[in-house]
């Protein structure tokens, strides 16, 4: 038999290559539908090696449900709705089982509970969502300094869950999560079926490019599964999150989004057209993966691009 060439030799290596993936994805390349995984994404039944996180990134997410999102006259009204909301969770976690686990972003969030002193501080372990890599009491880039200034110095007994101040985000990140695995459960609950952490209540930003949390865009941490906190070296110096399953899994979600300036007229409405309803998924808008547990709680500016069966 006559002796095969490179170029023959490279088709046939192509051809066997394109075989093994096409069978390594099983069932996802039928598009059978199949369970529903921690974000609302359709997963495939027993997915091939490599699968379940593919399918997972490119399905879309169906919308927000309509009696999810409530729309406030303005940025001082969702303030307010935002904090009748932590009042309210901080309650009913207290009557339930005498403590309250609450879990905040930086950002926007942090001015809608400054000055506040509530009455339940001495029962409540804080959370950061995501934090940076930095000493805690650095002013211009750690979200606790800017905390403590705005409301948490007037919080008290509130006990905040910290970062050691280091520049290691691998090593920050297994601390904190170690920090939260070693909450007894009356004090930080965990699913029965998971065993992730449920906070009980959850507050949220989100990004004109959709992050929540450090979990970004056209990056693999908002895909991660197994860790409750991870590192993330986008930036320098790098940050941790709390992994989208661990958001999600709290008991009440709630995602805020408010103001306007001369700059962005209607606000966050972009970023909250593509959250709540766009064709997204999960890499290519990491909030909509809250869609299927999420309270949204936006001004009317925020609220303008909403198709009409969000209006109110």
């Amino acid at each position: 038999a006559r002796a095969r060439g490179p170029r023959s030799l490279l088709l046939a290596s192509l051809v066997c290559f394109c075989c093994a993936l096409w069978a390594s994805l099983g069932p996802s390349r039928g598009g059978a539908a199949g369970d529903v995984g921690f974000a609302g994404v359709s997963n495939v039944r027993n997915p091939g090696p490599g699968a379940s996180r593919l399918s997972t990134a490119l399905r879309a997410i169906a919308p927000a449900k309509p009696e999810m999102v409530r729309i406030e006259a303005d940025a001082a009204a969702v303030a307010a709705a935002v904090r009748r909301c932590v009042d309210e969770a901080a309650e009913a976690a207290i009557a339930e089982r005498g403590h309250f686990a609450l879990a905040i972003p930086g950002g926007s969030i942090l001015k809608m509970l400054a000055g506040s002193k509530p009455e339940w501080a001495s029962k409540t372990t804080l959370a950061y969502v995501n934090h940076k890599c930095v000493a805690m009491d650095d002013a211009d880039l750690a979200t606790h300094a800017k905390a403590e200034k705005l409301f948490l110095s007037g919080w008290e007994g509130v006990k905040p869950i910290l970062l050691s101040g280091s520049a290691d985000g691998v090593a920050e990140a297994d601390a904190y999560e170690a920090a939260m695995r070693a909450l007894p459960a009356d004090v930080l609950p965990r699913a029965a079926e998971t065993g992730l952490p449920e906070f009980d209540l959850t507050l949220i930003g989100v990004g004109d490019d959709g992050h929540v949390g450090s979990l970004y865009p056209d990056r693999d941490e908002v895909l991660a599964k197994e860790k409750w906190v991870l590192p993330v070296a986008m930036k320098d110096p790098p940050s941790i999150t709390l992994s989208l399953p661990v958001m999600t899994a709290s008991k009440k979600v709630v995602i805020a989004a408010c103001g306007v300036s001369d700059k962005y007229p209607q606000g966050k409405s972009d970023a909250m057209k593509r959250a709540i309803e766009g064709e997204e998924d999960l890499q290519s808008f990491p909030a909509a993966g809250l869609r299927a547990c999420a309270t949204w709680i936006l001004d009317t500016a925020a609220a303008s691009k909403l198709s009409g069966g969000y209006s109110q």
